[in-house]
């Protein structure tokens, strides 16, 4: 058990390093001209330095560094840091010159596989307590489930870069759900509690300098990174014992939600749904008037009116599996409601907009 203080302590510190990470990139970008321009895919309209998500993804680093190696907490964490700057990297690459998508895709998977390979093949290694017998049956099931795991995380990865597109978006919502998985993981007693709060204050560290009003973006070094990371903290929370597996899911819902009806919705348009848009709900709003901050209130209200009390009532006393699966159901379910409800209401408020602007 690690003492309440020096847990405390790193979360403190973690923030701290992450803020003054932050900060330190503003001057970097603007000496480097790293700027992101005004455009028709852009929700902001003035000239704004990218790249500020260094912060987290050092702050992070150095985190994960000293649980695993001061604190002697959970597993080698080489794999973990090496699969963090590799995406990192690839994010850094793209936010000061530009890297094609097929390049940032298999940037990803290479990271994602650094992190599982060595975890798939250690199920097969001779003398492991947990080894299983190498049939052809389970080596297909494995199989399958490293192949879902690694879609997944990647898809992760993707999905947190498509959703910060606004001030304080995307690091709002990382803040709410790590803190939300460490704290399931911590009643839970399972080990990477710590480093799921320490990240919450990575992204927290950041926060002051992108909003209300933005004084860098995080860029892709940093969307990316922590999209590796949320996943990974699902991944973790799945497989603690004592907590409903659909938790992880549950807390990311808002945005798995935003990102998967947009998806959808593009597909079922015809339109070229991998390209670049403005069309998911928060972008949406944004062009509906809404201020940035008021977007991510809205968000952070579905988070504690919708997320908080699901997850209560999947993990409470009592509660079996089945009722996290039904609590994710019910949460995606109205997420989806809300979401057609949200975009058709833009719609008729910009068709509005545009017939009193031809009246006059």
């Amino acid at each position: 058990m690690i003492p309440w203080p020096t847990a405390i302590s790193l979360v403190l510190a973690t923030a701290a390093l992450s803020a003054l990470l932050s900060w330190l990139s503003i001057h970097y970008a603007r000496r480097r001209a790293l700027l992101d321009l005004p455009g028709q895919r852009r929700s902001h309209s003035v000239p704004t330095p990218r790249g500020g998500g260094i912060g987290i993804v050092g702050a992070a680093l150095a985190s994960c560094l000293f649980v695993y190696f001061r604190l002697e907490v959970g597993e080698d964490p080489l794999r973990l840091v090496v699969a963090l700057t590799s995406v990192a990297a690839v994010g850094w690459i793209d936010d000061h010159r530009g890297l094609a998508a097929l390049w940032r895709l298999l940037g990803h998977i290479v990271a994602v596989l650094i992190l599982l390979l060595p975890m798939f093949s250690d199920l097969f290694h001779p003398g492991q307590s947990a080894q299983v017998s190498a049939t052809p049956h389970s080596v297909l099931w494995l199989a399958a489930f490293f192949a879902l795991l690694s879609a997944f995380l990647v898809w992760s990865i993707n999905l947190h870069n498509f959703m910060d597109g606004i001030n304080g978006l995307l690091a709002t919502q990382a803040v709410f759900v790590c803190a939300a998985l460490g704290m399931l993981s911590l009643t839970a007693s399972a080990p990477h509690a710590l480093l799921l709060f320490a990240w919450a204050a990575a992204a927290l560290g950041f926060l002051p300098f992108n909003f209300p009003r933005a004084r860098i973006f995080m860029g892709d070094v940093g969307s990316g990174t922590l999209g590796l990371m949320i996943g990974i903290g699902m991944f973790w929370q799945m497989t603690a014992t004592h907590t409903a597996p659909a938790s992880g899911l549950i807390a990311g819902s808002v945005f798995v939600a935003d990102a998967t009806c947009t998806l959808l919705s593009r597909m079922l348009a015809g339109r070229r749904w991998y390209s670049a848009h403005r069309e998911h709900l928060y972008q949406w709003l944004v062009r509906s008037g809404f201020s940035h901050a008021a977007v991510v209130v809205l968000y952070l209200c579905w988070n504690f009116a919708v997320v908080v009390p699901v997850l209560y009532l999947a993990n409470r006393s009592g509660a079996t599996a089945t009722d996290g699966w039904i609590g994710l159901g019910a949460a995606y379910a109205l997420a989806a409601v809300a979401w057609v409800g949200g975009k058709r209401w833009c719609l008729r408020h910009a068709r509005r907009r545009h017939g009193a602007g031809s009246g006059h």
